[in-house]
């Protein structure tokens, strides 16, 4: 069985990161929802299952 779970590299620049993104067509998305990548540089929509990753060397400002 294929699987059809992404995975999207996101910089700096993507954050605060949420799930759907922009370039998903609004009648088949799920409620956004926002996700904490700082903790360890990936994480995963418990929606749909897209996996995202902090592109290598890309450094997360702090507040």
């Amino acid at each position: 069985m294929a699987t059809d779970i992404k995975e999207i590299e996101v910089t700096a620049k993507d954050l605060p990161l949420h799930c759907p993104t922009k370039e998903v067509a609004l009648w088949c998305s799920h409620p956004r929802v926002f996700l904490d990548i700082a903790a360890n540089g990936h994480v995963a929509c418990p929606y749909c299952g897209t996996k995202y990753k902090l592109k290598a060397g890309e450094t997360i400002a702090q507040h």
